[in-house]
Formats: structure tokens, sequence, C-alpha cells
């Protein structure tokens, strides 16, 4: 049997009673905490007939790292989603395919964040490579917010091939960097495409780059060179968002 994993949150824990409910195995809820946040999460789990175990904060506290804020689900591992799951979606998409890649965001909290931007946007999966990326791991859950558990988060072994197969579908790629002549309000985000991200100071890869239709930068009007790679894709994706409607 797989090792049960902690999610911690009362966003997170939320979402995954809503969207997997059957991969809980147990609840653990500090003792003496009542407040109607977590009574909701308490119903959620009652409705499913998932054990609840009150616990003390030390207990918490030695599962995760981070503010657990008093609940943990022990849930069975998440599916893992490869390349053939993400092209299966895409054949039946109704929707104009609206896809996030991320090429080098190492940092868990970084990724979380992308993931919560992404599923607020309405975009339909992200793709990082399975090399030199953050692993999806409870911190990264806990920072999406719910998003981790309802958004399909697809590792890839070769991310130039992978780009190279959405050009084939018809999407467009489109890269960011710094240097770009055009930028994200100048471009066309209408259509079927992937927004590709790079890793914060270095940006995206040689290759990564050279498999983008097109590459698109954000004006910096202040001091500062660079925006936080959540905060960068915010902005593209709410630009494509505003065109997209």
């Amino acid at each position: 049997m797989a090792q049960l994993e902690p999610i911690f949150g009362l966003h997170a824990v939320q979402a995954l009673l809503k969207s997997a409910p059957q991969r809980v195995q147990q609840l653990l809820v500090l003792r003496g905490r009542q407040d109607q946040r977590l009574q909701k999460v308490l119903a959620a789990a009652q409705k499913q007939q998932i054990a609840t175990k009150q616990v003390d904060r030390k207990e918490l506290d030695k599962l995760v790292e981070g503010n657990h804020q008093g609940v943990i689900a022990m849930a069975r591992p998440g599916e893992l989603h490869d390349e053939k799951f993400l092209y299966t979606m895409l054949e039946n998409l109704d929707a104009t395919p609206f896809l996030l890649v991320l090429d080098g965001v190492t940092d868990p909290h970084n990724l979380g964040a992308c993931l919560r931007t992404a599923e607020a946007a309405g975009v339909h999966a992200v793709i990082a490579p399975k090399d030199n990326s953050a692993s999806l791991n409870a911190t990264a859950r806990k920072v999406a917010c719910g998003a981790a558990e309802v958004l399909p988060y697809i590792s890839v072994t070769n991310l130039s091939r992978t780009l190279k197969k959405l050009q084939e579908l018809g999407l467009w790629t489109i890269g960011t960097a710094g240097e770009a002549e055009q930028s994200v309000y100048q471009a066309d985000l209408k259509g079927p495409m992937a927004l590709v991200m790079g890793a914060e100071g270095k940006g995206m890869r040689r290759l990564t780059r050279e498999h983008c239709d097109s590459l698109i930068n954000i004006p910096m009007a202040g001091e500062v060179s660079s925006l936080n790679v959540s905060v960068a894709t915010g902005v593209c994706l709410f630009e494509a968002v505003r065109q997209r409607s």
C-alpha cells in the first residue's frame, strides 16, 4: 500500500474532500478547535464517512512544515498525470486550449502560487519537466489553496518534445523573456495557447526558448528588473483572460 501523504491547510483539505474524497483515509484535527471554518471541513468529512481524530498541536506540527491551520488530511497520493493524459484531455476539450508551462520553477512556494493563479484564470493544465522542477509536495499544495487538487499537473520527460507536439496540435507556444520585443499587452493571446514561464533569474532554457513561436515581456517601469515568477505568471495569464473574454 502506498504511503499516505499529509495534505494540510483548510482550503487544500476542503478541496480534496470535494474533488477526491476517496483518497482521504483519516482527518487529524486540532483538539479544542471549534470555529465555523473547521466545522465546514468536519461536515464534509462526516458526509463522506471519513474518520476524524482529535490530536494535540505538537502531533500536527511534527507531521508538516508550515501553517497547518489545525487540520491535516492523511491521504493516498494523487494520480500523477503524463503526456498521454494531456493529449487525451486536449482531444476532448470543448473550450479553446489554455495551458501554462513552467520551465525550471524549483521553489514549491512558487509552484503552489502558480497553480493557484492558473486555476483562478481557467487554465486547463499546468506542465513542467520532471527534472529541475519543484515537486508537488505538501508545501506546494498548501500554497495552492486547493488548486492542486482540481487542476491537472503534468510532469513530462522531455519538455521540448512536448512543446513541439503541442504546436502540431495547433497550439501557439508563447514564451516570456525580458529582452522580447513585444509586450504581453501587444501580443494576441486569444487563440489555443501554452504560456511558457522560465525560472527566476535564468529564465527559460535555450531549447525551450527555441520551441516557442513568439516571445513576450512584461513592461517594467521601476528600478526592479524582474518580477517573482508567480506574480509574472499572474500578469500574463490574466491579460490572456481579459483578451479571451
